[in-house]
């Protein structure tokens, strides 16, 4: 008996349906229920929630989800051996477990959705940053998704918080800062993993900024590689090849030409994205 469902425990699970861990996949499953669960909780309450989960592995994370009263779970997994286990889940909650199998950067979310969702994930530590900034720069805005809680690497949780003038802060603080709040909730040690990473973890929770300042995802992508690939060069000359007059966008957007990247305020980028928005119109 499990902590939180009459299903078996993790360690079975995995023997039964031989899921090791593949470095390949970017797997380290989270074999602790009772961390599991918590997890779920620090995305907030999920009655009548529907809830999209990445690279479930043998479903630690999406029994806690069930068990704690989501509407439905939505389970991305490109391992074929797990969708087999995660199979018994579906079963132990018919009709509440939708099992995808294949690639998360190559599905529409958006579209699987009805109303509000949420994504609650251990990530695939080798596709985790892609994912966040494909949710984080689509179009629409608000999102189709409520909240962002999700497990990272302890440095790219700091990335993602970092505030302007901070060692960390770079293109990933400044696209989360933009169109939201993001907190770190709690670390994960990494005895909890099977098998253990080299690093600590960090569950990071993100919600959706109703009014970010406005600018083109696009651009502002644009703007920040340029200026975080060159961070310890000048504005005046990391930016140089993506404007036309550098020197106005930058008079424009208030920021001193000598000024390096890891000072320029959130809304100075998207200032400079505005006005590359404007040369190209």
């Amino acid at each position: 008996m499990s902590a939180i469902d009459d299903l078996p425990p993790l360690r079975e699970v995995i023997r039964r349906h031989e899921l090791s861990a593949r470095k390949s996949l970017g797997q380290n499953f989270l074999l602790d229920l009772n961390l599991t669960a918590r997890i779920a909780r620090a995305s907030g309450p999920l009655e009548g929630v529907t809830v999209v989960e990445v690279g479930p592995g043998p479903g630690g994370l999406t029994r806690a989800l069930l068990a704690l009263g989501a509407e439905k779970v939505i389970a991305i997994e490109k391992d074929n051996r797990a969708v087999a286990a995660l199979g018994d889940v579906a079963e132990r909650y018919p009709g509440q477990l939708d099992i995808i199998e294949g690639d998360a950067l190559a599905i529409d979310l958006g579209s699987r959705i009805q109303g509000k969702g949420r994504i609650v994930a251990n990530l695939p530590y080798n596709i985790g940053t892609q994912l966040l900034v494909g949710w984080l720069t689509t179009d629409r805005w608000p999102p189709w998704w409520d909240s962002l809680t999700l497990m990272f690497q302890r440095e790219v949780a700091e990335r993602i918080v970092a505030a302007p003038g901070s060692e960390a802060y770079g293109r990933l603080g400044v696209l989360c800062g933009w169109r939201t709040e993001a907190k770190i909730m709690f670390d994960v040690p990494p005895s909890a993993f099977v098998p253990p990473p080299k690093v600590t973890s960090s569950v990071v929770r993100l919600t959706p900024r109703a009014l970010p300042a406005d600018c083109s995802p696009r651009d502002l992508e644009v703007v920040t590689q340029a200026a975080f690939g060159q961070r310890r060069k000048m504005l005046r000359q990391s930016l140089k090849g993506i404007f036309l007059d550098l020197a106005g966008a930058l008079a424009a957007a208030d920021i001193d030409p000598t000024a390096r990247a890891e000072t320029v305020s959130i809304e100075g980028f998207a200032a400079l994205a505005r006005a590359r928005a404007t040369e190209r119109a």
